[in-house]
């Protein structure tokens, strides 16, 4: 019971990404390119338990994310579709 009241005084925030086109949503609800980015991340930076300063932190994640993009080969289907998209919605911020 708890869980219908929680989305039904949620609907309104739940239900927000239905107002954007097809592309948009099927690239907001899959996350295996951001869950495989993050696991590789996490290869990285598993063996640095403890990093001097905070600079020293983002250096390292910013070196292991240009080691990870490298390895990249596959580009998102249909990306023409999805980029016009974002840029009719988010005009400017592209």
């Amino acid at each position: 019971l708890a869980a219908v009241q929680s989305w039904e005084n949620n609907w309104d925030n739940l239900t927000a990404f239905l107002s954007y086109p097809k592309e948009i949503r099927k690239l907001i609800y899959t996350t295996n390119i951001i869950e495989s980015f993050n696991a590789s991340l996490r290869k990285y930076t598993r063996n640095k338990k403890v990093f001097p300063n905070d600079d020293a932190a983002l250096k390292s994640i910013y070196l292991a994310a240009q080691s990870i993009s490298k390895k990249w080969k596959k580009t998102r289907s249909k990306w023409g579709q999805i980029y016009n998209q974002l840029y009719i919605c988010f005009p400017n911020r592209l």
